[in-house]
């Protein structure tokens, strides 16, 4: 919502300011669509130069993300969590049984009643392959401390394509603009013998290329860049919190401290509360 509130405070008060100033939209509403297809079109087709299809697919899920907000929410915190306590809890009691939950996640029981977890292979993928590792011995700390972080980092660093790309995008449309707006002065250059108002006319056209670029760069493209990476740094909170509560396990800690400890991780506009952990505990307890 605020992105919205955003794009469109910044268009009123460009064109808004520009128009109570004493400025005619004529030339901006007749230039622009030859402005737009110079630049716009420039602009994708360098990204589809620069980017491969799994990039350029994921930028389009960055750009819906921008309006949408995290993927994750402080209800997806609180079912990870007790997710995760079930798993440890069931890690310690019983390995044959958690083997089974991590080894067909999709039949799982306990992965099912979270199927908006589930439904992240990433996520799945790193709570399988970790416990894997655990049940199998590797039981190192600091080994499997720097196996997630290796992993983690990865991921994060995966999930900053979009935003890397949307940010070349944004510093190359200044430029692109003023390659429109130098286009704009050849064509007026080729009608010099017009009379000084058609010229004016033609040169202030040319001009409306830079001033594209630059407004699309610096309060668009820009921003949503910034917006995607906040939101994906903010998502690997809830990747990180798979690493607060394993190694917490092994370092023997109690499941329920393994489980504080990760929920104090997670961003505190996102978090639980205790006694929200507490009482959802209560409730899986109750349904089994």
């Amino acid at each position: 919502m605020s992105s919205i509130f955003g794009i469109i405070l910044t268009v009123i008060c460009v064109f808004g300011g520009y128009i109570l100033a004493g400025g005619k939209m004529d030339i901006i509403l007749y230039s622009l669509p030859y402005e737009m297809m110079i630049i716009g079109g420039a602009a994708v087709g360098a990204f589809a130069c620069a980017n491969d299809m799994h990039t350029i697919k994921s930028t389009g899920k960055d750009i819906v993300s921008v309006f949408k907000g995290p993927k994750w929410k402080t209800d997806d915190y609180r079912d990870l969590l007790c997710l995760m306590h079930e798993l440890v809890r069931l890690s310690r009691e019983n390995p044959v049984e958690v083997e089974g939950h991590i080894e067909n996640p999709e039949e799982s029981s306990l992965f099912q009643q979270y199927p908006r977890i589930l439904a992240s292979t990433n996520f799945v993928e790193l709570i399988s392959d970790t416990i894997r590792s655990m049940l199998m011995n590797f039981d190192d700390v600091y080994q499997v401390e720097e196996l997630l972080d290796k992993q983690l980092e990865g991921m994060k660093e995966e999930s900053l394509h979009g935003s890397h790309a949307l940010q070349s995008i944004a510093d190359a449309l200044p430029a692109l603009g003023i390659v429109a707006a130098v286009l704009g002065v050849i064509k007026t250059m080729a009608s010099i013998d017009k009379p000084p108002e058609v010229l004016g006319g033609m040169i202030g056209g040319a001009l409306v290329g830079t001033f594209l670029g630059v407004f699309m760069a610096y309060s668009f493209v820009g921003p949503m860049a910034a917006k995607v990476k906040s939101i994906r740094e903010q998502e690997h909170y809830f990747y990180a919190l798979i690493r607060e509560v394993l190694v917490s396990s092994l370092h023997k800690n109690d499941t329920s401290i393994c489980i504080e400890v990760a929920r104090r991780s997670a961003p505190k506009h996102d978090r639980p509360s205790f006694a929200d952990i507490e009482q959802a505990l209560k409730d899986l307890k109750t349904a089994a």
